[in-house]
């Protein structure tokens, strides 16, 4: 019983298994027909018994050898080998006393005996077969006369061994190399793929950490003004203030309106619906009024401007994206924690790149105590909130962009940004006409 090759095998060592497995059986239906010829007499047919049960061993350890090696999950017969080859070898030793004609199935049987026991073990016994062969040619060819030894019957057998050994030993090596490239394609398909997996392990995150900064820019900021703005309208008809009241809700639905789009963006993956429609400095300014209104609705006083310094230029969807998304979440720190009453965010553009500024003359912190861009005023919490200016941080690094924040308690803060214009702009906004 051989141990199967792997699937990839080259075409030689399946050509070898296929002449081996044929030979025999060959050699061993010639026997049989002799057997039969020979004898007229059912005595002179005995030896069939033992042959037909070779063919039957033979048969079942070959046919479970090649259903395992398509197969690994099925019944792996090579523990067994040995004792298959045992069970070949007794029979044939029984068949060869009965008769000359079983002495040739020794030259497959040197393949199985080189292929299954090791190396230091195979060639003792295939010289003991050898020697076997010999004994039994003479034992059936001696006459009356006495012993007939002649130079054949031992020349055959033992180059025959000698064929048999340097073959095998052919065989084996190719089959070493066979099993090393098959190990090999599996190593390189396992690696495959766990890289694969890996990959698309970094990927989930990187699309996780993208929803959490999109979700906490624009639609956890869009629903706090709603509670906000909820609240000042409900202060506000307590109050009976209805014009107060109807202007807040006015706000709620265009804040929840916005946050609708904002929501069906993030499905269609595109780039926030206002600047589908306004230009990053016009939605800049809406931004600098919105804040201002939301402060409003707090019952804080803060004046928020927008600037925009040199020539505007048409900048790449991620870039204007992440500039609204920085100046979004910089002016949500100012009226939420900085209790500021003057915000100024300046959009410049440069030769080789576009920067964006945001100042508030709040209470300040201190950016040392922050870590990777995290505000002590923004230290993550666990309702989820806190998480402003490490994804700020993270837009704009991926961008190859810089963050800077400049702040110190009591002096306020200015949180500056800056993204290279690797390549010229194809457009360019006329001189003397303003976005809005």
């Amino acid at each position: 019983m051989i141990q199967g090759e792997p699937s990839g095998s080259a075409v030689i060592l399946r050509l070898l298994r296929i002449c081996l497995h044929v030979g025999f059986a060959v050699l061993l239906v010639v026997a049989m027909a002799r057997v039969l010829m020979s004898g007229p007499a059912p005595s002179g047919w005995l030896p069939l018994v033992p042959a037909a049960l070779l063919a039957a061993v033979y048969l079942v350890g070959t046919v479970l050898e090649k259903r395992h090696s398509t197969d690994t999950k099925r019944f792996d017969p090579r523990r067994y080998a040995k004792w298959w080859l045992g069970a070949v070898s007794v029979l044939w030793l029984v068949l060869i006393w009965a008769s000359a004609d079983f002495v040739w199935l020794a030259f497959p049987l040197f393949f199985l005996q080189l292929h299954v026991l090791p190396r230091r073990v195979a060639l003792p016994v295939i010289a003991a077969s050898t020697v076997l062969v010999v004994v039994a040619l003479w034992f059936h060819n001696r006459d009356a006369a006495g012993p007939a030894l002649e130079l054949p019957m031992v020349l055959g057998p033992v180059f025959g061994a000698a064929f048999a050994v340097i073959t095998g030993l052919a065989y084996r090596a190719l089959y070493l190399e066979a099993e090393n490239q098959r190990l090999a394609a599996e190593e390189l398909r396992r690696t495959r793929g766990e890289l694969a997996r890996s990959q698309h392990d970094a990927g989930t995150l990187t699309e996780r950490a993208r929803l959490a900064r999109e979700i906490h820019d624009t639609l956890a900021q869009g629903f706090s003004s709603i509670v906000l703005m909820g609240r000042s309208a409900e202060k506000a008809l307590d109050d009976g203030d209805t014009a107060t009241a109807r202007a807040r809700l006015r706000t709620v639905q265009e804040t929840a309106s916005a946050n609708l789009a904002e929501a069906r963006n993030f499905v269609r993956g595109l780039q926030s619906p206002e600047l589908e429609h306004i230009s990053l400095a016009g939605s800049l300014r809406r931004l600098c009024e919105k804040t201002e209104a939301e402060a409003a609705a707090r019952g804080a006083v803060l004046r928020c401007r927008f600037d925009l310094e040199g020539t505007p230029v048409e900048l790449p969807n991620p870039y204007s994206t992440t500039l609204l998304r920085a100046a979004q979440a910089s002016l949500a720190n100012v009226w939420v924690h900085a209790k500021a009453r003057t915000a100024v965010v300046t959009l410049s553009f440069m030769d080789t790149e576009v920067a964006l500024d945001i100042y508030d003359d709040g209470v300040g912190f201190r950016p040392e105590a922050a870590g990777a861009g995290v505000s002590s005023n923004e230290s993550p919490r666990a309702d989820g909130s806190g998480y402003g200016l490490r994804s700020l941080r993270e837009r704009v690094t991926a961008l190859s962009g810089t963050l800077d924040i400049e702040s110190a308690p009591g002096e306020g803060t200015v949180v500056a940004i800056r993204l290279p214009l690797v390549e010229s702009p194809a457009t360019t906004v006329p001189a003397g006409e303003e976005p809005q």
